[in-house]
């Protein structure tokens, strides 16, 4: 079975090729991920989260059966867990002795095959046990490929060979040590005359030479060549080092020089893949956690139907924000929110703290959630993938010295235009919020009718109530030039200005968030009255 190409990401080497040439990637970067929060619950050590990102629904698909696989088999996660550190341990060999330029190590190409080893009987018992439960591809298919190498002649003759000179390595507790001399007693050649299981013993040397007592022990030592690790410079002791372990190494040389032929084909060809997989298995344990907390906190995870780019699909029911959710105590607020002919642009107001920022990230969260393959935050969810995600949303770390803060704000939403089609999202919030409402109103309606034409899906959630009188004008322009529609929804207040966070697709009436501002600060008439009663 080869698993050259293997990958629990991507069903096939075709799918493989196409995303790392990046004809299935979509333009969505770190920056919209953490924009969007993602990256405060999810983050990893071995790659970006931006590189798993997707077009393909294949790919889509057989990772949601692989993130159905690790959700309902905890113990997967453990058993990957447990691999990653030991992959990681053989990556340390390999740094080594790349730096080292050392091709020669026999000793280290033992600790390699030992480390293999402790990877496959870490895979085999835990998928073993794991095997009833399995029904994705990716792991079905890795989990034979494991039994197929673990339960081979060859592995237990693997296994066999490498505990007998296992055991001889360690069994080394001293050398012999030869020197040759000159006439003048000076060292003119030096050589290990021996390896052996017994270290040598210190004797009293004075009572050595007066007895002449050598031959009866050879392992009792007469005289200190140098005191290993006293007065020595870091060189001389690495330098002493170093010889004592080029001599093992060529003692051991013809033993197990075929062992270094075996690592460079069979285990290699073996461990390679699984080391290619790191970064896999990282993003589906943090993924599959994140989903599995989701989950635990009886929140709703579906799989999506995913339909052609081309439709621009999105209608969801009960979706949420799947950060938020983690964060509160209580349950979370479910939103249905349909982009459909009727609207492939939605305008949104309310409050503040009425759940505007809340639903604009939950919406683009769900298609990168989509897009990398996993379970959505939604009860039931059709959609489209999107060839890009573009957000713009508030934050004070934006170059403005030289531009201005509106002109930093119309230069991220040109840059946007410049990159858009109508397969992107593009999710603003409060964008424009840094000028006066006559101004923002005036560049929004702009934007909103260039958005219109570009066909593209687009929330922007907004301060500017005065955006609902100039829809219909926009609607008019954009349907007459082949654009989408634009429709409005509104953050609910309930009685006396309480947050019911529900989206409303419905028509500002222009008073409510006024209104709500007004009750908070006492402005009302009647308080007014009070007030002034008082004085």
């Amino acid at each position: 079975m080869d698993l050259s190409h293997f990958s629990l990401l991507y069903p096939d080497e075709e799918s493989q090729r196409d995303h790392f040439e990046g004809r299935s990637v979509p333009d969505i970067d770190m920056f919209t991920l953490q924009e969007l929060g993602l990256l405060e619950q999810f983050t990893l050590k071995n790659s970006e989260l931006a590189e798993y990102l997707t077009m393909d629904p294949a790919v889509m698909k057989y990772r949601r059966e692989t993130f159905g696989d690790m959700l309902e088999t905890e113990s997967i996660a453990d058993t990957l867990n447990r691999l990653m550190p030991v992959l990681g341990d053989i990556m340390e060999l390999r740094r080594m002795e790349s730096e080292n330029g050392d091709t020669t190590n026999y000793l280290l190409s033992i600790s390699e095959i030992e480390l293999y080893i402790s990877c496959i009987d870490i895979l085999h018992a835990g998928l073993t046990e794991a095997r009833p439960h399995l029904h994705s591809r990716a792991f079905l298919t890795l989990c034979d490929r494991i039994k197929e190498l673990a339960e081979s002649d060859y592995y237990k003759e693997l296994n066999r060979k490498l505990s007998e000179l296992t055991q001889r390595v360690r069994e080394i507790s001293s050398v012999t040590i030869g020197v040759n001399l000159d006439a003048q007693l000076r060292p003119r050649e030096a050589g290990v005359l021996s390896i052996n299981a017994t270290p040598f013993k210190s004797g009293d040397t004075i009572d050595k030479i007066l007895h002449l007592n050598f031959k009866s022990d050879e392992y009792t030592c007469i005289a200190n060549l140098v005191p290993f690790g006293r007065k020595q410079s870091e060189n001389e002791k690495t330098a002493l080092t170093l010889a004592f372990n080029s001599a093992i190494n060529d003692v051991y040389k013809q033993s197990l020089r075929s062992w270094k032929q075996i690592v460079q084909s069979y285990v290699l060809e073996n461990t390679d893949f699984l080391l290619n997989m790191v970064p896999e298995m990282e993003l589906l344990v943090r993924g599959s956690d994140f989903l599995r907390r989701l989950r635990d906190k009886g929140c709703h995870l579906t799989e999506p139907d995913v339909r052609p780019l081309n439709e621009r699909a999105f209608n969801a029911k009960d979706l949420y924000n799947p950060c938020v959710a983690l964060k509160i105590t209580g349950d979370i607020v479910g939103n249905d929110v349909n982009f459909d002919e009727n609207a492939g642009i939605y305008v949104l107001t309310g409050p503040n703290r009425g759940g505007k920022s809340v639903i604009t990230c939950a919406i683009g969260l769900c298609q990168v959630m989509l897009q990398l393959g996993m379970f959505v935050p939604a009860e039931h969810l059709t959609i489209s993938p999107a060839d890009a995600i573009f957000t713009h949303f508030p934050t004070g770390a934006d170059d403005t010295i030289d531009k201005g803060r509106l002109g930093e704000e119309c230069a991220r939403l040109s840059e946007i235009f410049q990159n858009i089609t109508p397969a992107s999202l593009v999710l603003l919030d409060e964008s424009l919020s840094s000028t006066g409402s006559f101004e923002a109103a005036y560049i929004a309606s702009e934007v909103l009718a260039g958005l219109a034409r570009v066909g593209c899906r687009c929330l922007f959630s907004t301060h500017l109530h005065e955006l609902a009188a100039k829809i219909d004008e926009l609607n008019a322009q954009s349907v007459a030039a082949g654009g989408v529609r634009i429709d409005t929804l509104v953050a609910g207040i309930e009685e006396e200005g309480r947050r019911s966070f529900k989206i409303l697709r419905a028509i500002p009436d222009g008073k409510s968030y006024a209104r709500d501002i007004a009750q908070r600060y006492g402005l009302t008439y009647d308080n007014i009255i009070k007030m002034i009663g008082k004085q």
